[in-house]
Formats: structure tokens, C-alpha cells, sequence
């Protein structure tokens, strides 16, 4: 049965992100805000979870990108970042930039399909930062949603698109909505631009100058 736990965007109570925690502990997905829209975490280690994850949201096998609490989670626990995504880390997060990077073998395979990389990024909302933090570990993004459907900006419109696919939402109150996450792989010589979103291509060719 969902669960819906109200929470302060600002500053989300620690009893309701220790029991997302142990949601996502049991293998189940949670429904969380970010500074766009409402997505999905489960636990990116668990390849039950992920399955499940894909289940509710009648995807096929595309790649899911994570969040993470800070800079130095994503490289004790995901993968290492080059010097130039540093730089685009300190530039941009937190924030809706998305960088690319090589993804260590603790992830489940269905997070990448094989292909050994993953998208990752410190999201600007408290709630999702502290929530990854409550559990010591980056989690799922993907939109809280059916795939191809809109984009959830309130846990209203979760909970109709999904319903008790979905074991807990943390209900922050609308999101802001907007333009996703611009993703960029850096992987190599030159930056390569995967898909447009809240940060312009321009500003991030600019910060690299």
C-alpha cells in the first residue's frame, strides 16, 4: 500500500528520510522531489529493485541516471572523476548537470546495460541530497512516471501515474518543474553534449575556457 510522509523542502524530517531509508533498504521504491520534477530512487545496488524499478514504470533496458549527497559519495562509492569533471562539479553542482563517468562494478548491470558507464549528479534540493545521505549511498533519478508519460511535479500526480507501484512518497510540495537535467559525457578530449536541459551547452562550453 502507498505511503505518503510529508516533508519540509527545506528541512525534511529525519524520521521520514530514516524511513525512506529502510524503504529502499527493503528493496522497494521510493518517491522523492528534486529542483524539476518528482522522481524515483531505489537502491542502484540491488539488481531486484532496479527490476522492480523498470517494472513500475513500463520501461525498457535505457540507462538510469543517479543522484548523489555530495561530490565525494559519488567517488567512494560509483566512480572517479577526471579533473575536468571536477571542474564541472564545482561549477555546477549542486545542480541540474548530469556528467557521464565510468561506473565501478557495484552497481547493478540493468543501471547501465552493460555499457559501464553512468550518469550522475548532486541534485539542488535538500531533500534529495539528505535522502541519499540518510542512506550512504547515490540513488536512482529517473522521472516518477510511465515511460513517455509527464513528468510528476506534485506527489498527487505520482500517485496517479504509478500508484502502489511506488511503497513511499516523500511529499515536499510541488516541484518546480522545468527543463531536465543537461547531460554531458566528458569522458573524453572534448566534452560531448548527450541532451540539452537546464544548463545551457553554451555556459558549460564557457566554464571550461
Amino acid at each position: 500500500m502507498l505511503k505518503r510522509l510529508m516533508v519540509d523542502p527545506r528541512l525534511p524530517d529525519p524520521e521520514a528520510l530514516r524511513s525512506a531509508a529502510n524503504t529502499l533498504a527493503d528493496g522497494l521504491i521510493v518517491a522523492f522531489p528534486t529542483e524539476t520534477f518528482y522522481g524515483l530512487a531505489v537502491d542502484p545496488r540491488n539488481p531486484e529493485a532496479v527490476r522492480r524499478l523498470y517494472r513500475a514504470k513500463q520501461r525498457g533496458d535505457a540507462a538510469i541516471a543517479l543522484i548523489a549527497a555530495d561530490l565525494p559519495q559519488i567517488e567512494r562509492h560509483v566512480g572517479w572523476l577526471s579533473p575536468t569533471m571536477r571542474h564541472l562539479a564545482a561549477r555546477f553542482w549542486p545542480g541540474p548537470l548530469t556528467l557521464i563517468i565510468e561506473a565501478w562494478p557495484s552497481l547493478a548491470e540493468q543501471i547501465h546495460g552493460g555499457l559501464r558507464t553512468v550518469g550522475v549528479r548532486v541534485p539542488n534540493h535538500p531533500v534529495a541530497r539528505q535522502l541519499a545521505r540518510e542512506v550512504d549511498y547515490p540513488l536512482t533519478a529517473t522521472s516518477a512516471n510511465l515511460s513517455g508519460g509527464e513528468a510528476a511535479a506534485t506527489a498527487d500526480e505520482v500517485a496517479a501515474s504509478l500508484g502502489d507501484a511506488v511503497a513511499l512518497i516523500l511529499d515536499a510540495g510541488p516541484a518546480p518543474g522545468g527543463m531536465p537535467s543537461t547531460v554531458v559525457d566528458v569522458q573524453g578530449e572534448r566534452p560531448v553534449l548527450v541532451r540539452g536541459g537546464a544548463v545551457a551547452w553554451a555556459r558549460v562550453l564557457e566554464s571550461l575556457v
